[in-house]
């Protein structure tokens, strides 16, 4: 039997209340979003997918502690993304924290048709070029046709069709074997969609 929700945050008790129907309106009142419960509630059809996980080892006073790190995107794949990470010494409770995460990190992802070749004005790839970075890995999107797909590393892929993006070349810089590093720094980029430079 699960516990009646308590909302501990302004945004969660707008959404309790009912005052808050959508998520687009939270990113309009511009409301951090602090509760997993938040999104579950506006957002209830989301999936998950586990981009990797690996075995990480810290020394202490009593010698080495292997844990486990794990990497996961949540998408509706219609325009909303997030991608989290949580560690643990077992693997369901990191991949759980990871979820957690992924849903507090969820972000709005503007999509269009931005690709000279096509000009079709239907919401299938980036509006225009951007990019993100993570540690040293550089990911830029660039918008393309309709028909191309998903020109991109594994983990950026995941990140991409989560977000609801059917097309995109994806041009990446660094260390891309850190997989973790690749699907932040996508997650970055489709976050500097709704950003604009002055």
């Amino acid at each position: 039997m699960s516990e009646e929700w308590v909302p501990r945050s302004l945004a969660g008790r707008l959404v309790k209340e009912g005052r808050v129907a959508s998520i687009a309106q939270l990113f309009e009142m511009n409301l951090p979003i602090r509760e997993v419960e938040v999104v579950d509630a506006l957002l209830p059809g989301l999936k998950h997918e586990i981009i990797s996980i690996n075995v990480v080892q810290r020394q202490t006073d009593a010698g080495e502690v292997s844990q486990f790190q794990a990497a996961v995107a949540v998408g509706n794949e219609d325009g909303y993304v997030g991608v989290g990470m949580g560690k643990s010494r077992q693997i369901r409770l990191a991949i759980e924290k990871a979820i957690a995460r992924a849903k507090l990190n969820i972000v709005p992802v503007r999509r269009g048709c931005g690709s000279w070749h096509c000009l079709c004005g239907e919401a299938h790839s980036v509006p225009f070029k951007v990019r993100g970075k993570s540690g040293s890995v550089e990911v830029v999107l660039l918008p393309a046709p309709r028909g191309v797909g998903l020109v991109a590393p594994e983990a950026a892929r995941i990140v991409l069709r989560l977000a609801g993006v059917q097309d995109v070349w994806v041009r990446t810089r660094g260390e891309t074997r850190t997989h973790h590093n690749v699907a932040k720094a996508t997650y970055e980029a489709l976050k500097r969609t709704y950003a604009f430079n002055v």
